[in-house]
């Protein structure tokens, strides 16, 4: 039986358009809500008043995400379509030109001259358009745009990051409120960086030391903020 009947290859590229706004909508999630009931906290407000703000600020966050990833990735499927249109013209205005510069950029891949025109002569038969847009304008299945995936994605993963910390306000004492929050979020930044990082296929130790140093220090300058106007107050 041939290699390519038997060996299973695990890539994961693949993943890396809703792994992307996954990863971003429940980090900024847990970040942004846990910075905000610390920062509240650390001001001495009541923890119904904690509550509250972090319910606001789930709400207007997972918004604020969806809205932002949708303008996003519309704009990058908008300059995709462009190119592609672009594309297409040149093709039908000049074959011949185009078939040269597929075939240049395999010579330049390292391909030899003659097996590099017949493989663009063979792939533009089939797929002109689609075989330009991979190797000319880097376009691919794997990469296209999904502003709707995206969005809803982040917008979504947000809501359930920003849940967590706001459960610890609950569950909270009232004296304790803000290193129970801080170390319950540091460590749901660091479960989640273990995830995104097993997902994607990443280094593990990179991924959740890099997620958890950028929690605390976001945490750290709110309440820093929240107690210098406590303080004011």
């Amino acid at each position: 039986m041939s290699r390519s009947r038997t060996h299973d290859e695990g890539h994961f590229i693949d993943r890396v358009g809703w792994l992307r706004a996954a990863v971003l909508g429940a980090n900024d999630g847990i970040i942004s809500t846990s910075s905000l009931v610390v920062g509240v906290a650390a001001a001495a407000a009541k923890p119904s008043d904690v509550l509250l703000t972090g319910v606001a600020g789930l709400v207007a966050g997972a918004m604020s995400m969806a809205a932002g990833e949708y303008v996003s990735v519309s704009s990058q499927a908008d300059t995709e379509r462009a190119d592609l249109a672009r594309e297409a013209a040149e093709l039908r205005d000049d074959w011949s030109f185009e078939r040269e510069e597929l075939a240049q950029i395999y010579v330049d891949r390292g391909v030899e001259q003659e097996l590099a025109s017949r493989v663009a002569d063979q792939l533009m038969r089939k797929d002109a358009l689609g075989a330009h847009a991979r190797d000319e304008l880097g376009i691919s299945e794997m990469s296209t745009a999904q502003p709707v995936q995206a969005a809803l994605t982040s917008a979504a993963t947000f809501g359930v990051g920003a849940a967590m910390p706001l459960m610890m306000v609950l569950v909270a004492p009232t004296g304790l409120l803000i290193p129970v929050v801080s170390v319950a979020s540091l460590g749901f930044l660091a479960v989640l960086g273990a995830i995104g990082a097993k997902a994607g296929g990443a280094e593990l130790i990179k991924a959740t030391t890099r997620v958890t140093f950028w929690g605390a220090l976001a945490m750290a300058a709110t309440a820093g903020i929240g107690k210098l106007f406590g303080a004011t107050i």
